[in-house]
């Protein structure tokens, strides 16, 4: 029995090892960083403008903060449309014609100027960076509205997969991880499927986006949604069609509501 005992200790043993491992590599990270802000200085994922070294965590330099996004976001609270007009929860009279699945809309800013230069690079295969510190200030920016839904998870607008392979990235996934992390909740990145490869829908009508779009996710099989709170991540919303068959798709899973988090929102007059 003893041997025995002793045997399981000498295996238990190196189960050790990874935590020692693990201080052992964060003390080095640790002492080296100061001089590896010297050698690499941190420099702003928009503009390649070098920043102090307080800006670390969020390497964005202060202009592009600001050109990126409002500090509070004035807009319809069910399509997100900017304006100053007072509308009712129910929406404004934009989103009242065209009947949304979500209950409401959170946006970083307007698909204009500077954020849609952003959003577009986002989109390529070195964008991931950019991303994720889109997706940190985005946290920051809207952590009352996004903390006050009460979210049970995220999950990022899939692409259908011979486009997600083709691009080499979702920025949809990298954003809802950073937002992820701010509110301690998870991201379910696997829980959607896109199951058919829909056209693009910048060149198409309000009318042919709401087609082009239907039936074109699923809920994965042993995925549960009863009484779940989501929080839809995508980077654009135009008309709010793919936002709105997402959230169908959601709420017929079970999932009690469904807020679209969104970097970009059109305004009225913008087609994309």
């Amino acid at each position: 029995m003893n041997t025995g005992c002793r045997r399981r200790s000498r295996l238990a043993s190196p189960n050790k090892m990874p935590r020692v491992v693990h201080k052992l590599l964060r003390g080095v990270r640790r002492l080296a960083r100061p001089g590896l802000t010297l050698l690499y200085p941190t420099r702003c994922a928009c503009c390649d403008v070098e920043l102090p070294e307080t800006h670390a965590t969020l390497p964005l330099c202060r202009r592009c903060q600001t050109d990126l996004g409002p500090d509070t976001w004035t807009g319809c609270p069910r399509c997100g449309v900017p304006g100053e007009e007072v509308v009712s929860e129910e929406g404004c009279k934009q989103c009242r014609k065209t009947p949304l699945e979500m209950g409401m809309t959170v946006p970083l800013g307007v698909y204009e100027d500077h954020l849609r230069a952003v959003v577009l690079r986002m989109k390529r295969p070195n964008g991931d960076s950019l991303s994720a510190s889109v997706g940190k200030l985005f946290a920051r920016r809207r952590h009352a509205e996004l903390q006050g839904l009460g979210a049970d998870f995220l999950v990022p607008v899939p692409m259908f997969w011979s486009r997600r392979l083709r691009r080499g990235t979702n920025s949809s996934e990298i954003i809802a991880q950073s937002v992820a992390v701010h509110l301690r909740i998870p991201v379910r990145g696997r829980m959607l499927v896109r199951c058919r490869n829909t056209l693009p829908q910048n060149n198409l009508t309000p009318r042919q986006r709401i087609s082009n779009v239907r039936g074109a996710f699923r809920i994965r099989p042993s995925r549960h949604l009863a009484g779940a709170r989501v929080l839809l991540v995508d980077d654009i919303l135009t008309t709010g069609a793919t936002c709105s068959e997402a959230a169908r798709t959601l709420r017929r899973a079970g999932a009690a509501m469904v807020a679209a988090v969104v970097v970009a929102r059109t305004t009225r007059t913008t087609s994309r």
